[in-house]
C-alpha cells in the first residue's frame, strides 16, 4: 500500500504543475512554476522536462518558459467535448434557445481556430449545421473575434501574426489594421458580431464566458439567417446571451474553484533554471 502511495504522489504533483501552468494568463518560467507550486527548483526542472517530452507541455521559442502542449490541449478538448461534461452547459443553451428562438452555441479557442463545444439547434428548417468538434476561423466569426480580442495582449499579438486572413465573403476583414480596429471595439464593448463575414446571409452575436477571476474561457453565441434575424434584432438578444454566459461561467468555475497548488512567496533560484533555458 505504501509503495502505491509513493507512485501516486508524483502523479498528483505533476497534475498540480499542469493545473497551475494552464491557469496562468502567460507562459511561465521555471522559477515562476517553482514559486507557484512550492516545490524546489531541481524537482520542478525534472518534472517539466518529463512533461515537455510527453508533449503535455511545450517550451516557448525563447526556451525559458513553458505553456500547454498539444497532448494536454487535446486532452482538455476531449474532456470538454465529452457528453457528461457538457450536460449542465447544454441545459443552459437549451433554455437560451427556447427564449431566443434561434440556434445557439458554446465555443472555445483552440490555437488559430474556434472549436464548437456544444450547439443547440432551433426548430427552424433553414439553419446552418455545425456539430460539436467543428472548427471555424477566428478573424471572421463573432466568437472567434471575441475570444481573440479578449486574449492577453502578448498572446493576441502572437496569434494575430500567425493568422492567414482568408476571405470568405465580401464582408470578411482581411486587412490587419481593420481587424485590429475591430478587436479594439470588441474589447471596449465586451461583445462581438459577425455581419455576414463568414457566410453570406448569416449574422451572429457572441458574448464572453468568464470565470470569477475575469479570465475569458469560452463564448456563447446566437446566429440565424439575416432574412429572419437582421443584425439590429440579433443585438437585442445580447442581454440573454450575457445571462447564459454568466451561468455557464459559474458551472466552469465549480470545476476550477479548488486549486490543489500550494503557493510560496519566496523561493530561491538555483542552477536548474539555467539548465532549463
Amino acid at each position: 500500500m505504501a509503495a502505491k502511495r509513493d507512485r501516486v504522489a508524483p502523479l498528483l504533483r505533476a497534475f498540480s504543475l499542469l493545473d497551475g501552468i494552464v491557469a496562468a494568463d502567460h507562459p511561465l518560467t521555471l522559477a515562476e512554476v517553482a514559486t507557484q507550486s512550492g516545490l524546489p527548483n531541481p524537482t520542478v526542472y525534472r518534472m517539466l522536462a518529463t512533461l515537455v517530452n510527453a508533449a503535455l507541455l511545450r517550451r516557448e521559442p525563447d526556451g525559458k518558459r513553458v505553456s500547454a502542449g498539444p497532448a494536454l490541449t487535446r486532452l482538455a478538448l476531449n474532456v470538454m467535448l465529452n457528453a457528461g461534461a457538457r450536460e449542465r452547459s447544454r441545459a443552459i443553451l437549451q433554455a437560451l434557445v427556447a427564449e431566443i428562438g434561434e440556434t445557439c452555441n458554446l465555443t472555445m479557442l483552440d490555437g488559430p481556430e474556434v472549436v464548437y463545444l456544444d450547439r443547440v439547434e432551433s426548430a427552424w428548417p433553414l439553419r446552418v449545421s455545425l456539430h460539436p468538434g467543428s472548427r471555424v476561423p477566428l478573424h471572421c466569426t463573432a466568437s472567434g473575434k471575441l475570444l481573440l480580442a479578449l486574449l492577453p495582449t502578448a498572446r493576441r499579438k502572437r496569434l494575430l501574426a500567425s493568422l492567414t486572413l482568408d476571405r470568405h465573403t465580401e464582408r470578411t476583414l482581411t486587412n490587419p489594421r481593420k481587424l485590429e480596429a475591430e478587436l479594439t471595439r470588441i474589447r471596449r464593448e465586451g461583445s462581438s458580431v459577425d455581419d455576414q463575414e463568414f457566410m453570406t446571409g448569416l449574422v451572429c452575436v457572441a458574448a464572453p464566458v468568464a470565470l470569477p477571476s475575469g479570465r475569458v474561457v469560452a463564448s456563447v453565441a446566437v446566429h440565424a439567417p439575416v432574412a429572419r434575424m437582421p443584425l439590429p434584432r440579433a443585438l437585442m438578444h445580447l442581454p440573454a446571451l450575457k445571462r447564459a454566459a454568466g451561468a455557464i461561467g459559474a458551472t466552469f468555475a465549480e470545476g476550477a474553484g479548488q486549486r490543489p497548488l500550494k503557493r510560496s512567496k519566496t523561493l530561491p533560484r538555483c542552477s536548474a533554471e539555467t539548465a532549463f533555458s
